[in-house]
Protein backbone atom coordinates (compact mmCIF):
# COMPACT_ATOMS: atom_id res chain seq x y z
CA UNK A 1 0.00 0.00 0.00
CA UNK A 2 1.43 3.62 -1.14
CA UNK A 3 3.06 5.69 2.05
CA UNK A 4 2.73 9.00 -0.32
CA UNK A 5 0.74 11.95 -0.14
CA UNK A 6 -1.26 12.94 -2.99
CA UNK A 7 -3.25 15.58 -4.24
CA UNK A 8 -5.35 16.41 -7.29
CA UNK A 9 -6.37 20.04 -8.25
CA UNK A 10 -9.90 20.41 -10.09
CA UNK A 11 -11.45 17.38 -7.63
CA UNK A 12 -14.60 19.51 -7.91
CA UNK A 13 -14.85 18.58 -11.42
CA UNK A 14 -15.56 15.51 -13.34
CA UNK A 15 -11.48 14.23 -14.17
CA UNK A 16 -10.50 15.21 -10.64
CA UNK A 17 -12.98 13.37 -9.02
CA UNK A 18 -12.84 10.42 -10.70
CA UNK A 19 -8.92 10.49 -10.07
CA UNK A 20 -9.64 11.08 -6.52
CA UNK A 21 -12.03 7.79 -6.20
CA UNK A 22 -9.89 5.76 -7.82
CA UNK A 23 -7.11 6.42 -5.90
CA UNK A 24 -9.52 5.36 -2.98
CA UNK A 25 -11.00 2.33 -4.98
CA UNK A 26 -7.00 1.04 -5.35
CA UNK A 27 -6.31 1.22 -1.02
CA UNK A 28 -5.03 4.61 -0.92
CA UNK A 29 -6.03 5.95 2.75
CA UNK A 30 -8.38 9.02 2.62
CA UNK A 31 -5.97 10.79 4.58
CA UNK A 32 -3.38 9.82 2.47
CA UNK A 33 -5.54 12.31 -0.46
CA UNK A 34 -5.60 15.67 -0.96
CA UNK A 35 -8.85 16.69 -3.15
CA UNK A 36 -8.33 20.52 -3.93
CA UNK A 37 -10.91 22.97 -5.80
CA UNK A 38 -12.24 26.36 -5.44
CA UNK A 39 -15.73 25.37 -4.78
CA UNK A 40 -14.62 22.71 -1.79
CA UNK A 41 -18.06 22.85 -0.28
CA UNK A 42 -18.94 20.52 -3.67
CA UNK A 43 -16.28 18.32 -1.59
CA UNK A 44 -17.86 17.72 1.66
CA UNK A 45 -18.75 14.00 1.06
CA UNK A 46 -15.48 13.28 0.32
CA UNK A 47 -14.17 15.10 3.36
CA UNK A 48 -16.41 13.09 5.18
CA UNK A 49 -15.04 9.87 4.15
CA UNK A 50 -11.73 11.58 5.60
CA UNK A 51 -10.08 12.77 2.29
CA UNK A 52 -8.38 16.15 3.22
CA UNK A 53 -9.90 18.74 1.45
CA UNK A 54 -8.50 21.91 0.48
CA UNK A 55 -8.78 24.99 -1.52
CA UNK A 56 -7.11 25.92 -4.19
CA UNK A 57 -7.66 29.02 -6.87
CA UNK A 58 -4.75 29.37 -9.54
CA UNK A 59 -5.72 32.82 -9.51
CA UNK A 60 -4.79 32.97 -5.70
CA UNK A 61 -0.83 31.55 -5.35
CA UNK A 62 -1.15 31.92 -1.49
CA UNK A 63 -3.81 29.35 -1.73
CA UNK A 64 -1.84 26.99 -3.63
CA UNK A 65 1.09 27.12 -1.55
CA UNK A 66 -1.12 25.90 1.63
CA UNK A 67 -2.82 23.38 -0.78
CA UNK A 68 0.37 21.66 -1.91
CA UNK A 69 1.69 21.59 2.07
CA UNK A 70 3.07 18.24 2.48
CA UNK A 71 2.67 16.87 -0.97
CA UNK A 72 4.73 14.36 -2.43
CA UNK A 73 2.70 13.49 -6.32
CA UNK A 74 0.38 16.36 -7.36
CA UNK A 75 -2.44 15.67 -10.31
CA UNK A 76 -2.15 18.99 -12.14
CA UNK A 77 -5.49 18.78 -13.92
CA UNK A 78 -5.57 21.49 -16.63
CA UNK A 79 -7.70 24.48 -16.13
CA UNK A 80 -10.88 25.51 -18.10
CA UNK A 81 -10.53 28.81 -18.67
CA UNK A 82 -9.10 29.66 -22.28
CA UNK A 83 -7.45 32.66 -22.31
CA UNK A 84 -5.67 32.14 -18.74
CA UNK A 85 -4.94 28.47 -18.70
CA UNK A 86 -1.04 29.34 -19.25
CA UNK A 87 -0.48 31.73 -16.10
CA UNK A 88 -2.71 29.22 -13.94
CA UNK A 89 -0.69 26.71 -14.52
CA UNK A 90 2.41 28.45 -14.40
CA UNK A 91 1.09 29.50 -10.71
CA UNK A 92 0.15 25.52 -9.73
CA UNK A 93 4.13 24.75 -10.95
CA UNK A 94 5.59 27.27 -8.97
CA UNK A 95 3.79 26.36 -6.26
CA UNK A 96 4.31 22.92 -6.51
CA UNK A 97 8.14 23.66 -6.70
CA UNK A 98 8.26 26.20 -3.30
CA UNK A 99 6.10 22.91 -2.01
CA UNK A 100 8.67 20.58 -2.72
CA UNK A 101 6.27 18.21 -4.52
CA UNK A 102 8.28 15.35 -5.88
CA UNK A 103 6.46 14.26 -8.70
CA UNK A 104 4.17 16.06 -10.94
CA UNK A 105 1.24 14.92 -13.17
CA UNK A 106 -0.14 17.10 -15.86
CA UNK A 107 -3.30 16.07 -18.12
CA UNK A 108 -2.01 18.05 -21.56
CA UNK A 109 -3.86 17.33 -25.00
CA UNK A 110 -3.10 14.83 -27.41
CA UNK A 111 -0.49 16.51 -29.90
CA UNK A 112 0.26 19.22 -27.67
CA UNK A 113 3.77 20.97 -29.39
CA UNK A 114 3.12 19.56 -32.82
CA UNK A 115 -0.57 20.31 -33.78
CA UNK A 116 -1.39 23.97 -35.14
CA UNK A 117 -4.95 23.36 -33.50
CA UNK A 118 -5.91 26.23 -31.17
CA UNK A 119 -7.15 24.07 -28.16
CA UNK A 120 -4.02 22.63 -28.07
CA UNK A 121 -1.99 26.40 -27.68
CA UNK A 122 -2.73 26.80 -24.16
CA UNK A 123 -1.30 23.17 -23.11
CA UNK A 124 1.96 23.23 -25.38
CA UNK A 125 2.45 26.44 -23.26
CA UNK A 126 2.43 24.69 -19.49
CA UNK A 127 4.31 21.90 -21.01
CA UNK A 128 6.96 24.46 -22.24
CA UNK A 129 6.94 26.23 -18.23
CA UNK A 130 7.29 22.03 -17.40
CA UNK A 131 10.40 21.71 -18.83
CA UNK A 132 11.79 24.59 -17.43
CA UNK A 133 10.51 24.18 -14.04
CA UNK A 134 13.14 21.64 -12.34
CA UNK A 135 10.37 19.35 -11.25
CA UNK A 136 10.27 15.69 -11.59
CA UNK A 137 7.25 15.65 -14.68
CA UNK A 138 4.81 12.86 -16.47
CA UNK A 139 2.79 14.16 -19.11
CA UNK A 140 -0.47 12.61 -20.18
CA UNK A 141 -1.38 13.74 -23.76
CA UNK A 142 -5.00 12.83 -24.06
CA UNK A 143 -7.33 13.00 -26.83
CA UNK A 144 -11.37 13.77 -26.38
CA UNK A 145 -13.33 12.09 -23.94
CA UNK A 146 -16.92 10.18 -25.20
CA UNK A 147 -18.45 12.67 -22.92
CA UNK A 148 -18.03 15.62 -25.06
CA UNK A 149 -20.36 13.94 -27.65
CA UNK A 150 -22.93 12.12 -25.40
CA UNK A 151 -23.23 15.78 -23.44
CA UNK A 152 -24.71 17.29 -26.48
CA UNK A 153 -27.40 14.25 -27.22
CA UNK A 154 -30.06 16.91 -26.93
CA UNK A 155 -29.07 19.35 -28.90
CA UNK A 156 -27.91 16.91 -31.45
CA UNK A 157 -31.50 15.12 -31.22
CA UNK A 158 -32.99 18.10 -32.23
CA UNK A 159 -30.75 20.19 -34.69
CA UNK A 160 -28.08 17.44 -35.56
CA UNK A 161 -24.87 16.66 -34.97
CA UNK A 162 -23.63 19.80 -36.56
CA UNK A 163 -19.73 18.87 -38.03
CA UNK A 164 -16.66 20.02 -39.96
CA UNK A 165 -14.75 16.57 -39.38
CA UNK A 166 -15.39 15.10 -42.20
CA UNK A 167 -14.12 11.67 -42.79
CA UNK A 168 -11.74 12.66 -39.99
CA UNK A 169 -11.34 10.29 -37.05
CA UNK A 170 -10.57 11.18 -33.63
CA UNK A 171 -9.45 9.11 -30.50
CA UNK A 172 -12.30 8.63 -27.89
CA UNK A 173 -12.14 6.88 -24.41
CA UNK A 174 -14.13 7.81 -21.30
CA UNK A 175 -13.51 10.14 -18.47
CA UNK A 176 -13.05 7.85 -15.76
CA UNK A 177 -10.74 5.77 -18.13
CA UNK A 178 -8.38 9.31 -18.52
CA UNK A 179 -8.74 9.34 -14.99
CA UNK A 180 -7.58 5.50 -14.29
CA UNK A 181 -4.82 6.05 -16.12
CA UNK A 182 -3.73 9.23 -14.41
CA UNK A 183 -4.04 7.54 -11.08
CA UNK A 184 -1.93 4.27 -12.17
CA UNK A 185 1.05 7.11 -13.35
CA UNK A 186 0.88 8.97 -9.74
CA UNK A 187 0.56 5.45 -8.01
CA UNK A 188 3.55 3.50 -9.88
CA UNK A 189 7.29 4.28 -9.86
CA UNK A 190 8.61 4.09 -13.54
CA UNK A 191 6.98 6.83 -15.13
CA UNK A 192 9.26 9.85 -14.43
CA UNK A 193 10.07 11.84 -17.15
CA UNK A 194 7.30 10.12 -19.40
CA UNK A 195 5.36 11.88 -22.16
CA UNK A 196 1.77 9.30 -22.80
CA UNK A 197 -0.79 10.04 -25.37
CA UNK A 198 -3.61 8.52 -24.84
CA UNK A 199 -6.84 7.31 -26.27
CA UNK A 200 -9.29 5.18 -26.80
CA UNK A 201 -10.67 3.53 -30.20
CA UNK A 202 -10.58 5.81 -33.34
CA UNK A 203 -14.23 6.94 -34.38
CA UNK A 204 -15.46 9.22 -37.23
CA UNK A 205 -18.69 11.76 -36.46
CA UNK A 206 -20.56 9.12 -38.17
CA UNK A 207 -19.85 6.59 -35.90
CA UNK A 208 -20.26 8.89 -32.95
CA UNK A 209 -23.87 9.67 -34.80
CA UNK A 210 -24.59 6.01 -35.05
CA UNK A 211 -23.51 5.04 -31.99
CA UNK A 212 -25.88 7.58 -30.06
CA UNK A 213 -28.95 6.79 -32.07
CA UNK A 214 -28.54 3.11 -31.48
CA UNK A 215 -27.39 3.36 -27.25
CA UNK A 216 -30.58 6.10 -27.33
CA UNK A 217 -32.84 5.00 -29.43
CA UNK A 218 -33.37 8.83 -30.72
CA UNK A 219 -32.18 9.85 -34.06
CA UNK A 220 -29.10 11.56 -34.39
CA UNK A 221 -28.58 13.07 -38.36
CA UNK A 222 -24.87 14.16 -39.60
CA UNK A 223 -24.95 18.13 -40.68
CA UNK A 224 -21.75 18.46 -42.65
CA UNK A 225 -20.49 21.49 -43.26
CA UNK A 226 -17.11 23.90 -43.70
CA UNK A 227 -15.29 24.86 -40.59
CA UNK A 228 -16.57 28.62 -41.19
CA UNK A 229 -20.05 27.47 -41.35
CA UNK A 230 -19.53 25.28 -38.13
CA UNK A 231 -18.34 28.90 -36.22
CA UNK A 232 -21.29 30.31 -37.32
CA UNK A 233 -23.66 27.65 -35.86
CA UNK A 234 -21.43 27.61 -32.56
CA UNK A 235 -21.92 31.75 -32.56
CA UNK A 236 -25.83 31.21 -33.31
CA UNK A 237 -26.13 28.85 -30.43
CA UNK A 238 -24.42 31.53 -28.29
CA UNK A 239 -20.88 30.49 -27.56
CA UNK A 240 -18.84 33.32 -27.34
CA UNK A 241 -16.41 34.36 -30.16
CA UNK A 242 -13.16 32.67 -29.28
CA UNK A 243 -14.56 29.27 -28.37
CA UNK A 244 -16.76 29.40 -31.50
CA UNK A 245 -13.63 29.66 -33.18
CA UNK A 246 -11.87 27.45 -30.94
CA UNK A 247 -14.22 24.38 -31.19
CA UNK A 248 -14.67 24.83 -35.07
CA UNK A 249 -11.00 24.47 -35.42
CA UNK A 250 -11.05 21.16 -33.62
CA UNK A 251 -13.26 19.81 -36.08
CA UNK A 252 -10.54 20.77 -38.64
CA UNK A 253 -8.24 19.52 -36.31
CA UNK A 254 -10.04 15.68 -36.25
CA UNK A 255 -10.49 16.15 -40.19
CA UNK A 256 -6.69 16.31 -40.19
CA UNK A 257 -6.29 13.67 -37.92
CA UNK A 258 -4.77 15.80 -34.71
CA UNK A 259 -6.47 13.90 -32.47
CA UNK A 260 -6.15 10.43 -33.86
CA UNK A 261 -3.99 8.73 -31.41
CA UNK A 262 -1.96 5.62 -32.54
CA UNK A 263 -0.22 4.33 -29.51
CA UNK A 264 -1.34 1.58 -26.84
CA UNK A 265 -0.20 4.41 -24.01
CA UNK A 266 -3.81 4.06 -22.62
CA UNK A 267 -4.05 0.34 -22.71
CA UNK A 268 -0.79 -0.49 -21.37
CA UNK A 269 -1.90 2.21 -18.42
CA UNK A 270 -5.12 0.61 -17.99
CA UNK A 271 -3.76 -2.69 -17.76
CA UNK A 272 -7.07 -3.77 -20.91
CA UNK A 273 -8.32 -1.93 -23.59
CA UNK A 274 -10.48 0.77 -23.06
CA UNK A 275 -14.39 0.45 -24.25
CA UNK A 276 -15.52 0.10 -27.44
CA UNK A 277 -17.35 3.19 -28.54
CA UNK A 278 -21.12 1.77 -28.57
CA UNK A 279 -20.51 0.59 -24.70
CA UNK A 280 -18.89 3.53 -24.21
CA UNK A 281 -21.54 5.88 -25.39
CA UNK A 282 -23.84 3.46 -23.37
CA UNK A 283 -22.17 4.09 -20.11
CA UNK A 284 -21.69 8.08 -20.31
CA UNK A 285 -25.68 7.92 -21.09
CA UNK A 286 -26.42 6.03 -18.45
CA UNK A 287 -24.63 8.03 -15.98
Amino acid sequence: MSTHRFAVTGATGQLGRHVVETLLDRGVEPGQVVATGRAVERLEDLAARGVVVRRADMDEPATLAEAFDGVERLLLVSGSEPGDRVRQHTAAVEAAAAAGVARLVYTSIAGAGSTPMLLAQEHTGTEAVLADAGLTVTVLRNAFYVENYTAQLPTYAEHGLATAAGDGRVSLALRREYAEAAATVLLEDGHEGAVYTLGGPAATMADVAAALSEVSGQDVTLARMSVDELEQVLLGAGMPAAAATTFADVDRGIADGELLVTTDDLTRLLGREPLPLREAVAEALKA
